[in-house]
């Protein structure tokens, strides 16, 4: 995956100027690329000084599969009537650069050194013309040598790479959702077209197969990683072992189907011996997106979280508050991530209240500490919300040595109380992703790219604040 980096100029400057034109975005593309820490590489790819070559680029980097973004920047004045027919057919996010060659104004500035320097306002003619067509972008400005504009493209370009990861995302859901219930469902077709996720369903029957055919060598390969990665406490062998066959056949359909992210419930299990917990949690650790009770909405956004950023992210519920404290405690039935683990976690074996079922092995844990925000995809009828809640991880506050399950806490912003108001106004569910790597600049970058709406709730949010920007919102995104 690259990024394609276009410079804007025009003929009238002569073959002397673009040239030099020419060599200092090379540089600047060449410090991006190596001490700019960015996750991705830039490729330069050209002065743009003519509407043809201008198209010619945005059609390339539109159908080129490794592209996943264009960043401009206008070097000198670049007339962007030139642009208009290149920017409509581009099919790539896009970043505007507004930085130029100079850190600062040289104490010998004459003529020459101003008309090659002119991004000041080349920028604001090429800023015109994407706020004149409407054109979604992300807009950042700084010299190219400075942590903070290193911080934002790279921001960006993680967004990218989650919107190109969304576009061939599928979903296998193991039956339907739980039943009843109004937040997980959604219309899947509109979700194919905003996001492009394909989402199937696909009988738990053929899972049940599946599980029957995994062999006992395999088995013991899987046993013997259990083994080594966490600490066994318990006697019962054999409910780990079934875990440990759930495991290997989900992941054969899951790779077999070329899909990214599952869904089950306790409710659909015909066939099956246990709800899969440790055999969900192992999967979501090799990179897959997970929701619980056929939540395909939040499965895909942990899908994305975990492609987007290294950093550890989960399915996450919030479970149960602690009020005294201001803190939220964040959990599930057995599906949590081992990724955001503060210590080793433990394989135990305890029975579940739901679903009829033998008692699942799951891996039980603390979750670690730090800055991290919980996501919610809503479907609000006819369109798609983003809810992001900023909030800060923290360390247990007590034991807990009762709950057989994963858990975390976290201080959510500005505080619980107005926290929850909010979350409750804006309709965001239960079942969230997790993560402890990306913001809400990057997620809002994200829903900017895919047009859909984004409610932010952190530090600074007031609830009737928020309640005029949803009605606000809904009267915006109610006509797209």
């Amino acid at each position: 995956m690259y990024f394609t980096f276009l410079t804007g100029s025009q003929h009238l400057y002569g073959p002397e100027t673009l040239a030099q034109v020419e060599a200092n975005s090379r540089e600047i593309v060449g410090f991006l690329n190596e001490k700019a820490g960015l996750p991705f590489p830039i490729e330069f790819r050209g002065v743009m000084t003519g509407p043809e070559a201008i198209t010619a680029a945005m059609k390339q980097a539109s159908f080129e599969d490794g592209c996943a973004g264009v960043i401009t920047f206008c070097h000198t004045f670049s007339p962007s009537k030139m642009w208009m027919n290149g920017l409509r057919l581009l099919q790539k996010p896009w970043l505007h650069l507004h930085t130029q060659y100079g850190m600062e104004i040289p104490d010998g500035i004459d003529m020459d050194f101003m008309n090659l320097h002119q991004s000041a306002h080349g920028d604001r003619e090429h800023g015109y013309i994407g706020a004149f067509l409407r054109l979604p972008r992300r807009v950042v400005a700084g010299h190219w040598t400075t942590p903070a504009v290193h911080e934002k493209v790279a921001k960006w370009m993680q967004a990218c790479a989650g919107a190109a990861f969304s576009k061939t995302l599928k979903i296998m859901r193991f039956g339907d959702n739980m039943r009843e219930v109004a937040v997980t469902e959604g219309n899947k077709t509109a979700a194919q077209e905003q996001f492009g996720w394909a989402v199937n369903t696909f009988p738990v029957g053929d899972l049940a197969q599946a599980v029957n055919a995994v062999t006992d060598a395999q088995v013991k390969e899987i046993m013997d990683e259990y083994h080594e990665r966490y600490t066994i406490n318990t006697d019962d062998t054999a409910s780990v072992e079934y875990q440990a066959r759930l495991e290997i056949a989900m992941l054969g359909l899951l790779q077999r189907e070329k899909c990214g992210a599952f869904t089950n419930t306790f409710e659909d299990l015909h066939g099956l011996r246990q709800l899969p917990g440790l055999a969900t949690q192992r999967l979501m650790a090799r990179g897959y997106g997970y929701g619980g009770e056929g939540d395909w909405k939040t499965s895909a956004m942990t899908a994305i979280l975990k492609h987007m950023h290294p950093a550890p992210a989960s399915f996450m519920e919030d479970y149960t508050y602690d009020f005294a404290q201001g803190l939220v405690l964040g959990a599930h039935m057995l599906e949590v991530c081992p990724s955001i683990a503060a210590d080793k976690p433990r394989i135990e074996v305890h029975p579940l209240s739901i679903g009829g079922k033998e008692p699942p092995a799951r891996l039980v844990f603390a979750g670690r500490q730090g800055p991290a925000v919980c996501a919610s995809m809503v479907d609000m009828g006819g369109r798609f919300r983003l809810i992001v809640q900023e909030m800060e991880c923290v360390p247990p506050t007590k034991p807990m040595p009762q709950l057989p399950v994963a858990r975390t806490m976290w201080k959510p912003l500005p505080c619980l109380e107005t926290a929850a108001e909010c979350w409750i106004l804006a309709g965001g569910a239960h079942h969230t992703a997790l993560s402890y790597g990306v913001d809400y600049t990057t997620l809002n970058d994200w829903a900017r790219i895919m047009g859909v709406e984004c409610v932010r709730i952190g530090a600074g949010t007031e609830p009737a604040a928020l309640e005029r920007e949803l009605m606000v919102s809904d009267m915006i995104w109610g006509r797209k």
